[in-house]
């Protein structure tokens, strides 16, 4: 039996959210009539991206400590201290991913698909938070600086996100924006999963902008092996 003082509050939660969001799908051309249902999608990439964009900070730390300094003198494989963090990276986007859709549709949200469209939007997540995770440690270990990598990582997060669809309609968007966004990784993950979880996806365009995320995340792992083999000729 659910606890009424916890149900009550999350009723409560999900009635203010729909309150104050009610009133965007009016706008002209917005294409739906539930922004909960519009945003999840995008909430969901965007958590990726934004846990993703601080990965760097524990090899600072590892560095500082001389914990990479010892790992070196080991056989272990060089990769294999980048994608054991990816690995730990992905279940975390795995575990928001889920609780994300769990209180998404708590609040009156649907996704059409079902299961199959939601596997896609976490994978596509898992893609780009992979991605931006090899950039932030491949950074980390070429700066070793907190202070650098915290500037570096702001100066990318913002204005990648409000340069995507996560909260608005590309068509609604200045026309500048909308080009800007056809280069947007964040973008390709955000329009992947939101197409993926309707009634009729446009499978074509999503394993197009997928396979965009794959050779992205490629680009990004390959800076990142560079950057290590950059800092184990420095010690």
């Amino acid at each position: 039996m659910v606890d009424r003082r916890l149900a009550r509050p999350a009723g409560d939660l999900a009635a203010a959210v729909g309150a104050l969001f009610e009133a965007v799908t009016a706008i002209p051309g917005f294409g739906s009539d539930n922004y909960i249902q519009f945003l999840a999608p995008g909430v969901v990439v965007m958590t990726a991206f934004f846990a993703a964009g601080w990965a760097g900070m524990p090899v600072i730390e590892d560095i500082d400590r001389g914990v990479i300094d010892r790992f070196l003198v080991t056989p272990v494989r060089r990769t294999s201290l980048i994608s054991g963090r990816l690995g730990q990276g992905a279940l975390t986007i795995l575990i928001q991913s889920l609780i994300i859709i769990g209180l998404a549709l708590i609040t009156g949200a649907s996704f059409d698909n079902g299961i199959g469209g939601i596997v896609v939007l976490i994978l596509v997540s898992v893609l780009v938070g992979s991605a931006f995770g090899c950039l932030s440690i491949g950074l980390a270990l070429l700066v070793r600086r907190e202070e650098t990598v915290i500037a570096a990582v702001q100066f990318l997060l913002l204005p990648l996100s409000f340069t995507s669809v996560t909260f608005m309609q590309k068509d609604l968007m200045p026309a500048w924006m909308q080009s800007v966004s056809d280069y947007n990784p964040l973008n390709w993950a955000v329009e992947s999963g939101r197409a993926a979880v309707t009634a009729s996806p446009d499978w074509g365009e999503i394993a197009l902008r997928a396979g965009l995320l794959v050779a992205f995340l490629v680009l990004c792992g390959w800076f990142a092996v560079s950057a290590f083999r950059t800092y184990q000729r420095s010690v």
